[in-house]
């Protein structure tokens, strides 16, 4: 296995990069003008190949907004391969020699994404399973519903330095060590682009899903690149995380829409983008799962019931009050110099003009993730 990397690799001069801006055109040529050994990380999102036989439609024949436009049709698995090839090549020459990169996909592509990274040089450090709470039906019921995607983590090469914030994603979840099978919300609500009433993407990806990749394996200021944009998510979270972002993306109205979307975004200040070092505590809902979700977002302010204390949320989920850091239990444990502390209900935040406890916003979480 790889050795997690302490520093990053001051490899590569950001100066000459494009920071902050989406590459238009072809992702292979776009990414031919980036030096060599000048990104952190990679976070592709490449088309599925889902070979769909015309349009879906539901039982009561209306239409389903599913994925049928011309960026995702191959003439052949050949042509497929060879564009994976192309794009894959161009990354691992991008890439620096401790940085990573993570491509997602479902059953159509992953398998075939998988072996031509690990022909090219590249090593698996983690699959990754997706669940989604809230997946698509299989409206004809010949299968099972299509409820997971997979996330392949890789390094350069199997002896390659990476970089791995173990501590930040245990605190995440709560003192538990994250597991490999993440379940998140599919994209929806208000984070969901639309235009005219539909969809302006039709995988866009949650910005929970983003969240926890960038926040476990980059650092703030690193470079992330995704080659296949789309409507912005990984730029969205980045600029959020203080990281730097680079987009590639053929298509004007996804690169329209991202550019406003990101514009929108601001940066989490210094102190919510601090990670704490220790802390420990277990419930069934990890805290970090509402941070992901946006329900309490970093840089929030807590407090408990008697405002003896203020604490504020930083990007891991870990609170920091007074120089001391820890977990929602942890800190609110050490603060009283009690033996335990229930976090979800010792801390309160302000939310519509009224006070209330975290223990609400977990529970409108469970109620968001049973929809």
């Amino acid at each position: 296995m790889g050795v997690l990397a302490p520093v990053r690799a001051p490899l590569g001069d950001s100066a000459t990069l494009p920071l902050g801006q989406i590459l238009p055109g072809d992702c292979v040529a776009a990414m031919r003008a980036l030096p060599d050994a000048s990104i952190d990380l990679v976070f592709a999102d490449p088309p599925y190949n889902l070979q769909l036989g015309g349009e879906l439609a539901r039982p009561d024949g209306s239409h389903v907004d599913a994925v049928t436009d011309h960026w995702d049709r191959f003439a052949s698995f050949a042509s497929y391969d060879a564009f994976t090839t192309a794009w894959l090549k161009e990354v691992r020459r991008v890439l620096k020699p401790d940085g990573a990169l993570w491509v997602i996909g479902s059953y159509h592509n992953i398998y075939r994404v998988g072996a031509i990274l690990q022909d090219l040089g590249f090593w698996i450090l983690n699959d990754i399973v997706w669940r989604k709470t809230n997946p698509m039906p299989n409206f004809k019921g010949t299968r099972f519903t299509n409820a997971h995607e997979t996330l392949i983590w890789a390094s350069r090469g199997e002896k390659a330095r990476y970089h791995f914030n173990y501590r930040a994603m245990k605190t995440l979840n709560d003192e538990l060590q994250m597991r490999s099978d993440w379940v998140i919300p599919i994209c929806g609500g208000p984070e969901r682009l639309k235009a005219d009433g539909r969809k302006v993407h039709p995988t866009q990806k949650p910005e929970a899903l983003l969240y926890r990749v960038l926040l476990a394996t980059t650092e703030r200021g690193d470079v992330v690149l995704d080659p296949f944009f789309g409507t912005g998510t990984t730029g969205a979270v980045a600029k959020r995380l203080g990281r730097e972002w680079i987009g590639c993306e053929r298509e004007p109205a996804y690169r329209a829409a991202a550019l406003a979307r990101i514009a929108r975004e601001l940066p989490l200040d210094e102190s919510a983008l601090a990670t704490m070092n220790a802390g420990r505590a277990a419930p069934k809902i990890a805290f970090g799962a509402l941070v992901e979700a946006g329900l309490v977002p970093p840089g929030t302010q807590l407090f408990d019931r008697k405002r003896r204390w203020s604490a504020v949320v930083r990007a891991d989920g870990s609170l920091a009050c007074e120089g001391q850091t820890g977990s929602i239990h942890g800190l609110g444990k050490d603060l009283q110099g009690a033996p335990s502390c229930n976090g979800w209900m010792f801390w309160h935040l302000e939310r519509g003009g009224e006070t209330a406890p975290l223990d609400a916003i977990r529970q409108l979480y469970l109620l968001s993730i049973e929809e």
